[in-house]
């Protein structure tokens, strides 16, 4: 079943690619244009997560979340806010009323959807998606499987975290400092160099065919990253 997400936003042009993006990544979408039109919708149809802008017409983003909160039928219901306020006092209000999550605008469409899969899956479990899609590249949490071009690509404990980082921060260049802190942990000792070793073996691993077709790029004096084409 698709999990369903309002989107409580009246910029036009930001609620329709939202809409367009969510609805390619798998989620149903409904979009209302300001907060009592967007509490309405809620009535009628109890969504899985909103996605809820500050500053709306009619009823500020800020009220709405009140009112959900408000009600034990929907008292539950995962809400991220977007908003342009980035102040500290203003992120600290967000969540004091009762937003799960806090997203300043301008955000990229990848951070959004890694937020809203980090929220069903503490909120909502069911409903949250263990798989991970880049290119012909398949991740499945669940099963630990991944597959390249509908091809099994055999990865050890390691691999499988690095590869799982890589692809919910497609694009984004990291440190080997950054990919220590993040799939082995502050807390452990391993040298700088132990990435080189385990990017070496993602990049073997899913070498299908041709090689310059490998996803794990080096960038000179940076570090690695997957790269955006797929």
């Amino acid at each position: 079943m698709q999990p369903y997400i309002l989107v409580m936003e009246d910029e036009d042009a930001l609620a329709t690619l939202l809409q367009y993006n969510l609805e390619k990544e798998g989620y149903d979408v409904t979009v209302a244009s300001d907060g009592e039109e967007g509490m309405l919708q809620v009535e009628e149809r109890l969504p899985d997560l909103v996605l809820l802008d500050w500053m709306l017409p009619k009823l500020s983003g800020i009220e709405v979340c009140r009112r959900i909160r408000g009600k034990a039928e929907t008292r539950n219901l995962p809400i991220i806010m977007l908003t342009a306020r980035g102040e500290e006092s203003d992120r600290v209000r967000g969540l004091d009323t009762g937003a799960d999550d806090y997203l300043t605008k301008p955000f990229s469409m990848v951070e959004l959807i890694a937020r809203i899969r980090a929220v069903l899956r503490r909120i909502r479990p069911g409903l949250a998606d263990d798989r991970l899609n880049h290119g012909d590249i398949v991740i499945d949490r669940v099963s630990h499987r991944v597959k390249r071009s509908g091809q099994e690509v055999h990865l050890g404990p390691t691999e499988f975290r690095l590869l799982d980082h890589f692809m919910q921060h497609p694009g984004r260049v990291f440190s080997r400092e950054q990919l220590l802190d993040a799939v082995w942990g502050s807390d452990v000792y391993v040298e700088a160099r132990t990435v080189d070793v385990h990017v070496g073996r993602l990049r073997k691993a899913l070498s299908i065919g041709d090689d310059s077709a490998n996803p794990i790029r080096t960038v000179r004096s940076a570090g690695y990253s997957l790269d955006l084409e797929g």
